[in-house]
């Protein structure tokens, strides 16, 4: 499938995750963020997104306890940051593929 995004024709699966990382950039987080309902992104929410990055890149397997437990935020403000649902959510906006452990 195939969604445009800020002008930029862009490969997402059925749910709207991109399947080509390499197509990710912040200009189009910050739409997906938007879309998503988590809105403008600030210093945070880069930080939170960053790690997911790292983590996605190193084939970490993503799970809101070991975000919680990252160092990075706290679960509760995870939550915050991306309402109703932050990590599929932050996924989503990050470029990277539904974690596993989502539904």
């Amino acid at each position: 499938m195939e969604k445009i995004i800020n002008g930029v024709t862009i490969k997402v699966n059925e749910e709207g995750y991109l399947t080509d990382f390499s197509q990710w950039n912040k200009s189009i987080a910050e739409e997906i963020s938007k879309q998503e309902g988590v809105g403008e992104l600030g210093p945070k929410h880069w930080e939170v997104l960053n790690f997911i990055q790292d983590q996605y890149k190193k084939s970490v397997p993503l799970t809101i306890r070991k975000i919680g437990a990252s160092g990075v935020t706290d679960i509760k403000e995870f939550y915050a940051l991306f309402p109703n649902g932050p990590l599929k959510k932050a996924a989503k906006i990050a470029g990277i593929p539904k974690p596993v452990g989502c539904i």
